[in-house]
């Protein structure tokens, strides 16, 4: 469905120079800055499938996403959705796909939102019968009939990002972007936008690009991630393999009775490995104690036993490494091995 083949896009911006005198020179200088926003990328999303695709701030996302949609050109390599180069045929792309972005909109404010969708049915030339079909259907699970008459603008931002969800889908098409389509929303208003995503892909087979910084989107929604950093990919494949991984830090909290003899508690060499591989910590106001260890290399029960032989153990919480500090160590890094 989507092919992005070594793409990479420069900005190219006059050289500026400090205070009046810089100002004065910048008139007459030809010297040029590039900043590269995107570097060599490739990646291919097939039919149906929702891919998280997210970096930090000035990753390139959003200049990747423009070239998907026709908006920019690449400066080096090929992109192709549903069979056309999207810079070239902008039209044709436009009836395929759908485009939510969360701090944007693109209905008419001051129309009521059943007109602003009569443009659109008129602009994308989508049938009465296919017009009904549909509508009954994002009715169904976006709930767009309790606010379909009211003007836009008096709309709260979870109705507001409804309407704009259902607007991109009006004419059903075969990819959908949607740009932190969460942002802002309250828990209960979140998971329905969720849960009309996930129906969506699967009566259509929608293909769904999602930027975003809600992790919480990436872990409901995705099955495969793709991380950028700086104008490069460093990672494209599945949650599981990440958490796998790059997740390979996992906590064991216990309860602890007789805490007077935790000083007897020598654990990495009990389990015959390093201080900096097993790091314990002990919380004396709770009584508990935590352990921090590499799943790879000890597993729970090694750990419960070799501290049950000096301690008694009242309560055992386990805890696995979040998708979020999993990211957060990656950007730190800047490259992971694929």
């Amino acid at each position: 469905m989507i092919e992005v083949n070594h793409i990479s896009k420069d900005f190219v911006s006059p050289k500026k120079y400090p205070g009046l005198s810089g100002a004065i020179k910048g008139l007459f200088s030809n010297e040029k800055i590039v900043k590269t926003a995107v570097d060599d990328i490739s990646f291919t999303i097939g039919k149906g499938e929702i891919v998280g695709y997210i970096g930090s701030n000035g990753a390139g996302k959003s200049t990747t996403i423009k070239i998907m949609t026709g908006i920019l050109n690449p400066t080096k390599g090929t992109c192709r959705v549903a069979g056309i180069d999207p810079s070239r045929k902008r039209r044709e792309n436009a009836q395929n796909i759908g485009v939510v972005f969360g701090q944007r909109t693109q209905l008419w404010w001051d129309l009521p939102l059943s007109e602003s969708f009569t443009i659109l049915k008129e602009i994308y030339n989508v049938s009465d019968e296919t017009y009904k079909e549909q509508m009954e259907f994002l009715n169904r699970v976006l709930e767009l009939q309790e606010f379909f008459d009211r003007p836009v603008r008096t709309l709260s931002l979870g109705q507001r990002m409804r309407a704009d969800l259902g607007a991109a889908l009006l004419h059903n098409p075969k990819v959908l972007y949607l740009d932190e389509p969460t942002i802002g929303l309250d828990l209960v208003v979140k998971d329905n936008i969720r849960e009309a995503i996930k129906e969506i892909n699967e009566k259509y087979q929608t293909t769904v690009i999602l930027t975003t910084h809600d992790i919480g989107d990436i872990e409901e929604l995705c099955s495969r991630i793709i991380i950028i950093d700086e104008g490069k990919k460093i990672y494209d494949g599945s949650l599981v393999d990440l958490k796998d991984t790059y997740g390979t830090k996992r906590k064991v909290t216990m309860e602890i009775r007789q805490p007077h003899k935790i000083k007897e508690l020598h654990l990495a060499e009990s389990l015959g490995i390093s201080d900096a591989e097993c790091i314990t910590e002990y919380d004396k106001e709770n009584n508990t104690l935590c352990v921090t260890f590499d799943k790879h290399k000890i597993q729970v029960p090694q750990i419960l036993s070799a501290v049950m032989e000096v301690l008694e153990i009242k309560d055992v919480q386990i805890q696995e490494t979040e998708l979020a500090q999993i990211v957060k160590e990656i950007y730190n890094h800047g490259t992971v091995e694929e």
